[in-house]
């Protein structure tokens, strides 16, 4: 049973210019300590490795049907790669048992799918219900 869909586009210069305004402000606020170790091994694309992860997060808090704010927020939400590379959600701070309370199910999956053509980038997110 699908739980929730989101999607968000991202365009990588707004990414670059919060970037460039904000300094290290904007990552620290929006990502994890895990997300900005990884930009250092892409130092080259590091816009467009936070415009995904933005958007990941964005479709996964549209996805909820909570959005930002309202019981998760930005750090509560952390875009891994698994070993093969493919994205993946996880979920911290004791969120898990929030959103298992939200949905009102025991277990959920999380899918998450990245893409990018610059000067976009762009994310889908499905919550499945786990019997």
């Amino acid at each position: 049973m699908i739980l929730g869909v989101g999607i968000d586009l991202v365009s990588v210069g707004r990414i670059e210019h919060l970037m460039f305004q904000f300094k290290e402000k904007f990552p620290q606020k929006i990502f994890t300590k895990n997300e900005i170790l990884c930009v250092e091994k892409v130092k080259n694309y590091s816009s467009l490795f936070y415009a995904k992860r933005f958007a990941a997060k964005e479709a996964f808090a549209k996805a909820t049907g909570l959005g930002i704010g309202r019981g998760i927020d930005f750090k509560d939400i952390e875009v891994e790669n698994g070993e093969l590379g493919a994205p993946k959600i996880k979920i911290l701070n004791g969120k898990e048992k929030f959103l298992k309370q939200h949905f009102n199910c025991k277990n959920f999956s999380v899918h998450l799918s990245l893409t990018d053509e610059n000067p976009l980038a762009s994310a889908i997110v499905i919550i499945e219900k786990i019997s």
